[in-house]
């Protein structure tokens, strides 16, 4: 007599097939997704208030901001000024990349949805002051119009 002896599957083939089958529907799903399933990009709020600034390094380690529309100064700003420094360097490495001039102003705009954004018009970057925090955002808000003007 000489039976076969079969061991039993650890993971029986139909489980398998409908895994893979499953891995495989995912991934097409995602990358049909990221392709085409983005939407249009939402609009942005209203412009409550708006102002062009230009920011100069001086001598002396400060900073001037100054209305670009007037040419006036608003205000020099000496002292370490971590986040206004941070915000203004990383505007400033996106014109290095695009070997563009590191002076020019910047657009920062109250919306009427609460959010506080700093734009560079000659990359199309833009930084929303709000969620780096209120605190934060009142360093750059406060060269600002009153939201009540329009510019």
């Amino acid at each position: 007599m000489n039976a076969a002896v079969q061991t039993p599957e650890l993971i029986p083939r139909r489980a398998l097939w409908v895994g893979a089958a499953a891995l495989a529907a995912t991934v097409v799903a995602a990358g049909a997704f990221h392709r085409w399933g983005k939407g249009a990009p939402a609009a942005d709020a209203a412009v409550l208030a708006q102002r062009r600034l230009q920011f100069t390094d001086l001598p002396d380690g400060g900073i001037a901001i100054v209305d670009a529309a007037t040419g006036s100064a608003i205000e020099t700003v000496h002292g370490e000024q971590g986040f206004l420094r941070g915000t203004l360097r990383a505007l400033v490495r996106e014109r290095r990349q695009r070997s563009l001039t590191e002076q020019g102003a910047l657009l920062l705009a109250a919306r009427a949805d609460g959010r506080l954004v700093l734009s560079d018009p000659a990359t199309g970057a833009h930084i929303d002051l709000q969620s780096f925090g209120p605190a934060n955002a009142a360093v750059f808000a406060r060269w600002l119009p009153s939201q009540g003007a329009r510019p």
